[in-house]
């Protein structure tokens, strides 16, 4: 697709999205995407691909639970039991199902971030991290950690990835919610690749600190 292509798929979208969604859900999706943009420029991602994941990855957020679930039964995602179980995940799936059968995005990468970027999954794409921690740090987003976190998205995405599962994990908990596999996988899966990482330093230490 040509990038005059791509900037008229976007007006397009943002159009649809500003009727669909209320102003503080319009507002938070283009400040997810403009996120997306910037973090995907930084790890290397294609910027223009996250950007509409990020447009649209909660485009079903606001739609009644009956509708959801509807849209999540007619697309072509596998759903866990964990996930029928906690209503508050079904938007993401939703999206994902909503942009491929009405939207017409056949970008299996751009649906999978959409898809998995409330829950998570062990082994991640770049662009799935990159939606995922988009949603976390956002411009509107203003929890006690956002700082932090926006910090460590720009520093190291493992690790900002790991943290991301923790704060997550203890989110969900508390509130009583069922939690999907997929988190926990997420979370292990990040666990490990750091260990891996330092094991791997502590083996090839770096020349400067040898020279």
């Amino acid at each position: 697709m040509s990038k005059q292509s791509q900037n008229e798929q976007v007006r397009v979208l943002t159009a649809l999205l500003k009727v669909r969604l209320s102003k503080k859900r319009f507002q938070h999706s283009l400040n997810v995407a403009r996120a997306a943009f910037m973090l995907a420029e930084k790890w290397g991602a294609d910027p223009q691909r996250a950007y509409i994941a990020g447009l649209l990855h909660d485009c079903c957020k606001e739609l009644p639970y009956p509708e959801q679930e509807a849209l999540m039964r007619e697309g072509p995602f596998p759903v866990s039991p964990d996930e029928w179980k906690c209503k508050p995940v079904w938007h993401g799936i939703a999206a994902a199902s909503y942009m491929h059968t009405e939207l017409g995005i056949d970008d299996a990468e751009i649906l999978s971030a959409a898809r998995w970027h409330t829950v998570g999954h062990a082994g991640m794409t770049k662009l799935e991290e990159i939606v995922y921690m988009a949603d976390l740090i956002s411009a509107d987003r203003t929890y006690r950690d956002v700082e932090r976190f926006r910090k460590m998205a720009q520093n190291d995405l493992d690790k900002a990835m790991l943290a991301a599962f923790q704060f997550a994990i203890e989110s969900v908990t508390k509130k009583e919610n069922p939690l999907p596999l997929s988190t926990v996988e997420a979370y292990n899966y990040y666990l490990a690749k750091l260990a891996a990482r330092a094991e791997q330093k502590a083996k090839n230490p770096d020349r400067k600190k040898n020279a």
